[in-house]
């Protein structure tokens, strides 16, 4: 069986990666062509082009991109012609998969796509288009199927992959030991996000927050969990920062960094996005803080249609972590809210009580890993297909 699968940015990449472990034990003759990162070719994809001209973000961000990305369409769009696969696997960057999905789907490809666009979100008029695109979704959050099923989309809950990340597993002592982090330091954890653009604009608001706090709690250090793409972005970026910040990549000195930061009551400055449901699983009290480019900014502010950006507080159905988005990420209201979580135990446990109400809703139904299930319903589609073929 060939599964033609499509990544877009790094996160994709993981799921990519776990998906295709997932499948080659279900189904060991699978083989796989596609676009996807590292953790995609340590599962033995040959990526057709470099992931990363792919990972872009924002509109200003793709306009100067955009020559390059019809020509990455066009390649793909051809293997795919040329392959024939069994089944088209696109993950999330919806800008670019969708748009892939949209081109091969008339060729007689199926096409099932992992992760729920969030249309839910800030343009639920979309999901019309959907019904074009694709045959099945496999969504990641508990909420989403009956949206996209009232449009008259196939969607199976696989249950989120942040279960698999082993977030809350990681060592404390492995951590201070590797990286020298002193007893009685407290840990910020520090998450700008995996793409250039996040990280430009996001930590040099981190960095000042992270000042203006060290100054009335002095013994803060920073770790800051970084993807190699952008690293020596973020070490020009924290450079001048009140204590050196320990550089953290790799998802198991990730984890292990969590676990330091839990032991050492530290608290957590985060980015939206799956980062948050990272940190809730290893038990870190934290503040999002999230900014894009101000034009795109006011696009979405008029379509969003949820009160929330933070997904531990959309599962929760409440505010549970601070949200400071666009003009109310500030550092002085970064560090506001991260100094109440160092002085006041009470709000942080108020916090993890929190998560445990949002972590309990991200399991996929009869148990088993995400991976696993997502991998059945990719396996039960090309079965649909082959019979339908």
């Amino acid at each position: 069986m060939l599964v033609w699968i499509c990544a877009g940015e790094a996160s994709g990449d993981i799921l990519g990666g776990r998906l295709m472990a997932a499948l080659r034990r279900a189904r060991p003759d699978t083989e796989f062509a596609g676009v996807g990162g590292a953790r995609m070719a340590e599962q033995g994809l040959a990526s057709l082009f470099p992931m990363q001209d792919l990972a872009l973000m924002g509109l200003l961000e793709v306009i100067p991109r955009l020559r390059r990305l019809a020509q990455r369409m066009r390649e793909a769009e051809a293997d795919i012609a040329a392959r024939r696969p069994d089944i088209l696997v696109t993950i999330d960057a919806p800008s670019f998969t969708l748009r892939l999905a949209e081109r091969v789907r008339p060729r007689g490809v199926r096409v099932v796509h992992y992760v729920a666009p969030q249309v839910w979100a800030w343009r639920p008029g979309r999901v019309r288009k959907l019904r074009d695109r694709v045959d099945s979704i496999l969504a990641l959050l508990p909420f989403e199927p009956p949206f996209f099923e009232a449009a008259g989309i196939p969607v199976r809950f696989v249950g989120h992959p942040v279960l698999e990340s082993g977030a809350d597993a990681g060592e404390a002592a492995r951590f201070a030991t590797r990286h020298g982090l002193a007893a009685g330091e407290r840990p910020v954890i520090v998450m700008p996000g995996s793409r250039r653009t996040e990280v430009r604009r996001l930590l040099p608001l981190f960095g000042g927050a992270l000042a203006i706090a060290a100054r009335e709690a002095p013994g803060l250090r920073p770790i800051v969990v970084v993807g190699a793409l952008v690293r020596g972005a973020v070490e020009e970026a924290a450079r001048g920062w009140p204590a050196a910040p320990i550089l953290v990549t790799g998802a198991g000195d990730r984890n292990d960094a969590f676990a330091a930061a839990a032991a050492a009551g530290g608290v957590g400055l985060i980015k939206s996005g799956t980062s948050s449901l990272e940190v809730a699983m290893a038990g870190i009290p934290h503040v999002v803080g999230y900014r894009v480019n101000p034009i795109t900014a006011e696009i979405v502010r008029a379509l969003i249609k949820v009160p929330h950006v933070s997904l531990v507080n959309l599962l929760a159905e409440r505010e549970v972590v601070p949200e400071l988005l666009q003009q109310d990420c500030t550092p002085d209201a970064l560090a506001g809210h991260l100094l109440r979580l160092l002085r006041e135990p009470a709000s942080a446990a108020a916090q993890r009580q929190g998560f445990a109400t949002a972590l309990a809703r991200l399991a996929p139904p009869g148990g088993g890993l995400p991976s696993e299930a997502a991998a059945a319903a990719v396996l039960a589609a090309a079965a649909a297909a082959e019979r339908a073929g």
